[in-house]
């Protein structure tokens, strides 16, 4: 079949000339600040990137108490190229954390988030959310000592809730303590129940973009501007920084492969100087400040309150924030927002050189 005859067998089921009206229908607003929209392009693309790395690793990965370790030897060290996949799969994840988080502030700072597109928010915060449960159930798979100790402490502490604490430490673990159960379990999260629900949630977050279109910062809303065609301009301009964000990643993996740790021994005890992934320091330094009793209330307890609390209240930001959403400035907000980023980055850094 010659192209001619495959592109009228398309454009007689498919309304292939609506979708290229679509996107030449398609502007971007141009502005100092416009930058900030790549920012979510790039998420996507590591996205993109760690389902590919996944899905080739998870060919060859056992999900087994006795298996698991050896297999990622197995992936590293026989396996061709099996140790540059691994690390690329690694390093993506760390990226793409990173930018979801830039792109999350850089939505804040710039008051995206108001109205009519509080779900844009809403889905990129559960996103966010989402990955770092990613990054914790795939670190477990890994099966190795500081792996295993980490994921102890992380479902400990969701045992300290109030209520609900014992419910969310048994469903996390599959069991009293972290065994083999919890690994099958956090498999099963890892390479099934979490990339359907991340899929959905990209696709709607990105159907919510297009039908909200991409939002203009206050202080130019109203102003004079240029709209550019979001194809082939902007496009191109996506493809270009996704090479350039490609080529930092695989530069990454292969100057610094992720390290291998001994392997986990449930009956040892944990190693010292134990640390989670970065995205997690904030919280453990944040722990820290609290004494081990409050006024006869556990200090745990209360310190894993107060950052839920303040969690929730990052989440509901574009729903407390009513000047924004009337096309009025708020300062206070804008404050609040800068005071989490440096709350996150003082504390980050301070569990980091801890």
């Amino acid at each position: 079949m010659n192209c001619p005859r495959l592109k009228d067998w398309f454009e007689e089921r498919y309304d292939w000339k609506g979708i290229k009206r679509l996107a030449k229908e398609k502007f971007v607003p141009e502005h100092r600040y416009d930058l900030w929209y790549y920012t979510g392009g790039i998420t996507l693309f590591l996205f993109i990137l760690q389902f590919l790395t996944g899905m080739l690793m998870a060919l060859y990965y056992v999900p087994h108490i006795h298996f698991a370790y050896e297999s990622i030897i197995e992936i590293v060290t026989k396996l061709n190229m099996g140790w540059f996949f691994r690390s690329l799969h690694h390093w993506g994840a760390q990226l793409a954390i990173v930018f979801l988080f830039i792109h999350l502030f850089g939505t804040l700072l710039l008051k995206s988030y108001r109205k009519p597109r509080e779900m844009v928010w809403v889905t990129g915060f559960v996103l966010l959310g989402i990955s770092i449960f990613f990054g914790l159930s795939g670190y477990l798979l890994l099966w190795d000592e500081r792996a295993f100790a980490a994921v102890r402490v992380a479902t400990g502490g969701a045992g300290a809730f109030p209520v609900i604490g014992g419910f969310l430490k048994a469903f996390l673990r599959g069991s009293i303590d972290v065994t083999g159960d919890t690994l099958l379990r956090f498999y099963a999260f890892h390479v099934a129940i979490l990339p359907i629900i991340t899929l959905a949630l990209i696709g709607l977050h990105i159907l919510l973009v297009q039908f909200h279109g991409m939002s203009v910062p206050l202080s130019l809303e109203g102003k004079k501007r240029r709209d550019i065609p979001f194809f082939p301009n902007v496009f191109l301009k996506d493809l270009m920084i996704w090479l350039v964000v490609f080529g930092v990643v695989v530069t990454f993996a292969v100057l610094l492969p992720p390290e291998i740790g001994v392997k986990a021994d449930p009956l040892a005890p944990p190693p010292e100087n134990i640390k989670p992934e970065w995205y997690f320091l904030f919280m453990l330094e944040t722990l820290k400040l609290f004494p081990g009793t409050i006024l006869g209330f556990n200090g745990e307890t209360i310190a894993i309150l107060c950052v839920t609390v303040g969690i929730l209240f990052f989440f509901l930001i574009p729903f407390l924030d009513r000047k924004s959403s009337r096309g009025e400035k708020s300062p206070l907000f804008t404050w609040i927002g800068v005071m989490y980023i440096i709350y996150f980055i003082v504390m980050t850094a301070v569990g980091f050189l801890s």
